[in-house]
């Protein structure tokens, strides 16, 4: 083979590649953050699972993706195992668009399909018409890659050793394992299809040999869930085993058909002299089939992934460090950020319950005199410390993978609401300090600065009760009520300044506890101030 015919090779099969990455990631940021939705209101209607895998997979023309995000949300408690089989053989039937997108042969019109893309992606400002230029202009690239790799391997069909090579794919072991390892290596069953088919339009490889290589490419796109599985629940990995199982069940039906039966000959009489549709016919009815045959067993399969991988007696937590590595080890990110929402939002609730205690703790501190819970107070800030700065570190991981923008405005009101609430339990801190420092000192207050401090502590109260940070919260309804309280605080404050100084002046209490008292309103403005921020930041994820 020439120089030049491999270097076109190559060319080819690089712009095919890029333009299926295009494709892939720029549907995910259009459609995105809809299909995370849909999937994460799933009922268990079989049906109704099977078509939402099979539509959001023919939408981003990414069965890994799919799946990758079913591990996700099944491993997350978003998804169950059950409603996780539904999903699995839907994503099988969706992968096959690519396949008949490809044997469309508009080869002829691809360059036109990549100026109009690159022109959208160009001369617009709008981020959705960047997306979408991108789209159609991955379509064009995908398509003249495959014309560039076709042409290419034009000449090969005079090389002996070749053809005799694609020609032992015949064999159904061979051809299957194939099939299998390419599609494991590049990860992608779509783009090892479409690679399949520009061989046989090239003449190199008939329907008969190609079934097999075909099955194996099945088998072969269950890596990459595979790999996002590793270091996640027991539960994540049984999906993964239900997808394995389905499609090695399914070729070993087929590999049956088509050694008992003229199954490829039947086919390819569809669409005699289109090798490419022949191909996408055979991988369609491969998996729209063994997904009717195995529809009725579905909940069968996910019990035998159980029996597969039983319940360990201690089963590891999730770890989310491990997990967001795997996701970012592989090209897809559809429904990392919903998982990741999920997951930091419950951890956020948990500093701010820490902080409510310890705000409230605080003030019974001051106003008691007893300062027991000192240590209680300090253990429950050091892990509001440590849990802000776990959440951190994971959403500039999830950030750096998150495309949409709705999901990043999302994780940035996170990074808000985890910065106040951290700084909310630094104020409670101050409280119990100033606590301390008073028993120490033997610092006494006033009766009339007590009624104040008791005021504050029931405003505090409420603002707390109102601030619910939950799924189901009325955000608009708290942002005005924080909004509300934010401004009580400040007119609080200023009253009890005033009074403060009228004290001062008729030596109603000593300097020092006076200075002293002043801390504290400082600290209880700024805990009104951050309250605020946390109620903007929450409601900001429905805007």
């Amino acid at each position: 083979m020439k120089p030049e015919y491999v270097f076109m090779l190559l060319g080819g099969l690089a712009l095919f590649l890029y333009g299926m990455q295009m494709m892939s990631s720029n549907l995910e940021a259009v459609a995105g953050d809809r299909l995370k939705g849909i999937l994460e209101r799933l009922t268990s209607n079989r049906i109704l699972g099977v078509l939402v895998g099979a539509v959001i997979t023919a939408i981003i023309q990414s069965s890994s993706a799919t799946t990758v995000m079913v591990v996700g949300f099944v491993n997350s408690g978003l998804m169950t195992l059950r409603q996780a089989v539904w999903i699995i053989m839907g994503a099988n039937i969706g992968t096959t668009i690519t396949g008949q997108l490809v044997a469309l042969d508009i080869g002829t019109i691809a360059p036109l399909f990549a100026f109009i893309g690159v022109a959208m992606l160009m001369f617009s400002k709008n981020r959705k018409v960047q997306n979408i230029g991108s789209i159609i202009a991955g379509l064009g690239v995908l398509f003249i890659g495959l014309g560039l790799m076709s042409d290419a391997m034009m000449p090969m069909r005079e090389s002996e050793a070749f053809v005799s090579l694609l020609t032992k794919f015949s064999n159904p072991l061979l051809g299957i394992l194939a099939g299998a390892i390419f599609t494991a290596v590049i990860q992608s069953s779509s783009a090892s299809v479409g690679i399949l088919q520009a061989l046989a339009i090239s003449g190199l490889i008939d329907i008969n040999s190609a079934v097999f290589v075909l099955f194996g490419q099945n088998i072969g796109t269950c890596i990459t869930a595979l790999i996002a599985s590793v270091g996640m629940n027991r539960n994540a990995k049984r999906t993964t085993v239900i997808h394995f199982m389905f499609n090695v069940i399914g070729t070993i039906i087929f590999v049956a058909i088509t050694l008992t039966t003229p199954f490829a000959s039947f086919v390819a009489s569809f669409t005699p002299g289109n090798p490419a549709a022949q191909i996408a016919n055979v991988h369609t009815i491969f998996n729209i089939v063994t997904t009717i045959v195995l529809i009725p067993f579905g909940t069968g399969l996910a019990a035998l992934a159980e029996k597969i991988l039983p319940d360990k007696k201690q089963e590891a937590h999730l770890d989310e460090e491990v997990w967001l590595k795997e996701m970012m080890n592989t090209q897809h990110v559809l429904g990392s950020s919903a998982i990741a929402v999920n997951s930091l939002m419950e951890n956020v609730g948990t500093m701010f319950t820490f902080a409510k205690e310890n705000v409230l703790k605080g003030f019974d501190m001051i106003l008691s005199g007893d300062v027991k819970g000192f240590e209680e107070v300090e253990e429950k800030e050091n892990q509001i410390d440590l849990y802000n700065i776990n959440i951190s570190k994971r959403l500039s991981k999830v950030l750096t993978v998150e495309h949409a923008p709705a999901e990043t405005k999302k994780l940035n009101s996170i990074f808000k609401m985890s910065g106040n609430v951290e700084r909310v339990g630094d104020h409670a801190m101050n409280f119990a300090e100033h606590a301390a420092m008073m028993k120490e000192r033997k610092l006494s207050l006033s009766q009339s600065t007590i009624e104040e401090l008791k005021e504050m502590r029931t405003q505090c109260e409420k603002a707390f009760e109102r601030l619910e940070l939950s799924e189901n919260a009325d955000r608009t309804q708290m942002l005005v009520d924080a909004v509300s309280f934010e401004r009580a605080v400040d007119d609080i404050t200023e009253r009890c300044r005033n009074n403060q100084v009228e004290r001062i002046h008729s030596h109603a209490c000593d300097i020092e506890s006076a200075v002293l008292y002043s801390e504290i309103l400082i600290d209880y403005e700024r805990i009104g101030d951050h309250i605020r921020n946390i109620a903007e930041a929450y409601a900001e994820q429905d805007l």
